[in-house]
């Protein structure tokens, strides 16, 4: 008798895994970030990474970490949380949705969650926790009453072929 595959990814894991390989479209030579929205019936609504806005060139604009702010990618880049809601496919279900995003967001894009509705935010890393822009985003979040959580992945690799 044939029995069902037990080695499956958890829903978590899964919905992380496809922020993490959006990320991977990131041109961003530093810090590659994706995000996943989930509807309330696991349903992905949304996917994005960052990147500069749609007809700007990655060739042109920079993409430098420090110096003077317009010769840095700090004005210009769309961050993935940003990218995955203006890509949802239905807006009303961003309504009490979860972001799964590789990097904890910004201050900017802690607005705009709240803003759309969405209610949960997992996250895998929180390295910039002690910047101002973060620390506010967890204000907002707080205030807001969105839920957000780190995501210990039960596998910290998952391995995709593309062979069939």
């Amino acid at each position: 008798m044939t029995t069902k595959r037990t080695d499956y990814i958890s829903w978590e894991d899964y919905f992380m895994a496809v922020a993490q390989l959006s990320a991977r479209r990131s041109k961003d030579p530093n810090t590659q970030v994706g995000a996943c929205i989930v509807n309330r019936r696991k349903r992905i609504i949304g996917i994005g990474y960052n990147g500069f806005p749609t007809g700007c060139s990655d060739d042109v604009l920079p993409w430098e970490r420090e110096g003077d702010l317009l010769n840095t990618k700090y004005p210009y880049v769309c961050h993935a949380e940003m990218n995955a809601i203006t890509n949802s496919s239905n807006k009303t279900e961003l309504d009490g949705a979860s972001l799964y995003v590789s990097l904890f967001p910004c201050n900017e894009c802690a607005k705009l969650i709240v803003q759309v509705g969405i209610a949960e935010v997992v996250y895998l890393e929180d390295k910039y926790a002690d910047q101002d822009i973060f620390i506010a985003a967890r204000r907002i979040f707080d205030m807001a009453g969105v839920k957000c959580r780190r995501l210990s992945p039960a596998s910290r690799s998952i391995t995709l072929s593309l062979d069939v």
